[in-house]
């Protein structure tokens, strides 16, 4: 295992214009494509890339009549160099909006079921009030948003915990409920709410395999011993809405979700009486007392903010 000082002397070693020539010349194939572009001598790009390697003691790239090509060491470093660069800019973008006058940011991973139903209102009025404060806010699937919390990545995250959260603290956001989306007048319709259960005949479109909704209806199948006659999964709602309208088979999503889809496709939802499908979402910090101040203002405002009125669970909704 390296020391503390190894790496330092190592990170002094690197240097960063030596890596945006190194990835330069390997998305062009070719060092002189790469001098052409960045502006500097041909010969002052290979001078870079042999001292890289001398710093690597190892090759990167292997010269031939027609350019060059990565040698494994050299695929890893094209990685790595990548988001060290990627993380460059973002820190430039971010610090230079200071200036600008933001004071702070607040980095948020969310479910799509929050970022669909609730957050654009309630991250709207809170902007209204903290003008100079800047939310960063990226969609993932709940287990995702659990581990970016979990590894720092996020400061806070919204989404449905049911799957548990380690030593992670939350607090309650909102409660969401879940139905069956099925074409409007098909044969569910007409039997007012239902256990998931009988849809388990009907071919499904379902959201990414890993997300929670997902997982949730795999597991109401396995409970009465049966499968998913999975037809298509999707990674959004809108296109769930679409592939049921035209007949790929019937899915869950949300109820509220589905209230604000208008015209997506004609389409009704019906009632689940199951357990799973009233759902949590909740907020998750490491520790909410240690948030930074802008952090522990935007929880504040979640936490107070008043519910958006659901519509009523009923058997049949109007179509969308």
């Amino acid at each position: 295992m390296s020391s503390p000082s190894l790496e330092r002397n190592f990170a002094r070693r690197i240097d960063l214009t030596s890596l945006q020539l190194f990835v330069a010349v390997c998305e062009l194939g070719s060092i002189g494509r790469a001098a052409e572009r960045e502006f500097i001598a041909a010969s002052a790009v290979s001078k870079r890339l042999s001292d890289l390697e001398a710093t690597l003691n190892t090759p990167l790239l292997s010269r031939h009549s027609r350019g060059v090509a990565l040698t494994p060491a050299g695929q890893s470093l094209l990685h790595h160099a990548r988001s060290v660069l990627f993380s460059l800019e973002k820190m430039h973008g971010e610090l230079s909006e200071y200036a600008d006058g933001v004071r702070g940011h607040v980095r948020v991973h969310a479910s799509i079921s929050a970022i669909v139903q609730f957050l654009p209102e309630d991250l709207g009025a809170f902007i209204r009030q903290h003008a100079e404060i800047k939310i960063d806010l990226e969609e993932h699937l709940s287990t995702e948003v659990v581990r970016a919390v979990q590894e720092g990545a996020a400061d806070l995250g919204i989404c449905n915990t049911a799957h548990g959260t380690g030593e992670l603290q939350t607090l309650p956001y909102r409660t969401d409920q879940l139905v069956l989306i099925v074409p409007k007048g098909h044969a569910l319709c007409g039997q007012g709410a239902i256990n998931f259960a009988q849809a388990l005949d009907c071919d499904q479109v379902g959201l990414h395999s890993t997300s929670s909704i997902y997982l949730a209806m795999r597991q109401a199948a396995a409970a009465v011993g049966r499968t998913i006659k999975l037809r298509i999964h999707v990674t959004g709602l809108d296109a769930m809405c679409r592939m049921i309208h035209n007949g790929l088979g019937v899915g869950v999503m949300p109820q509220r979700a589905f209230e604000l889809m208008h015209g997506v496709g004609e389409l009704e939802s019906v009632a689940l009486l199951d357990g799973w499908a009233t759902r949590q979402i909740e907020l998750v910090a490491r520790d909410f007392s240690t948030l930074p101040l802008t952090a522990r203002l935007l929880v504040e405002h979640l936490t107070q903010a008043p519910p958006q009125a659901l519509p009523p669970v009923r058997g049949v909704s109007a179509a969308a």
